[in-house]
């Protein structure tokens, strides 16, 4: 996991207004918080945070006007129709500590034949992990699992120093067989002749 380099100015003023200035100098209203330390209100470059963020938990320095701090995203809040950045709150984090995230569950692999849908039960999983070395994505391989099949949290490999927060019996992937549809007219006779 790499980390992102951002530059962030601590910022005095709140409010609908102010954040859209803020806004619209290309920038995005932030809280960092944590370890017991009082809020900071910051402002973050949209452009890189929005180029970060495209990575799953990763992990942000921040140089707050001279200060380094480790963060992760713990909430983002991106506009309705537009998709721009409107809000982020960032955890603060120090190296070697552990923190619980949500991790996207990625399927690889061909089922078995005979037209099996796969569903996502989960899309993520919770798994505590490094501040440093949080996993992007955890991959299942469904390669030849027939209808019925299902893959439960447990059963999945995760990297070296991750462990599982989701309960272990929680399914995450299910296989289902593909439901054929009557054809209408066959549908129709078969009621008519019934009658």
């Amino acid at each position: 996991m790499s980390e992102v380099k951002l530059a962030a100015s601590v910022r005095s003023e709140f409010g609908k207004g102010a954040a859209r200035a803020i806004r619209r100098n290309a920038q995005v209203p932030a809280v960092v918080y944590g370890h017991g330390s009082e809020p900071v209100h910051i402002t973050l470059p949209a452009h890189e945070l929005g180029m970060a963020l495209r990575t799953p938990n990763v992990l942000l320095s921040l140089d707050i006007d001279g200060t380094n701090e480790l963060a992760i995203p713990k909430a983002v809040q991106r506009d309705a129709i537009k998709g721009f950045l409107v809000h982020v709150d960032l955890l603060l984090v120090k190296r070697g500590e552990k923190v619980t995230v949500e991790v996207p569950v990625q399927a690889e692999g061909e089922l078995a034949a005979g037209g099996n849908l796969l569903e996502h039960v989960l899309s993520t999983l919770s798994v505590e992990a490094e501040a440093t070395h949080l996993p992007e994505a955890v991959t299942v391989s469904v390669e030849g699992l027939e209808a019925g099949s299902s893959v439960l949290a447990k059963d999945i490999t995760l990297p070296g120093g991750v462990t599982l927060v989701t309960d272990a019996d929680a399914v995450v992937l299910q296989v289902l067989a593909a439901q054929a549809e009557e054809p209408a007219a066959e549908a129709e006779a078969t009621e008519g002749a019934e009658a």
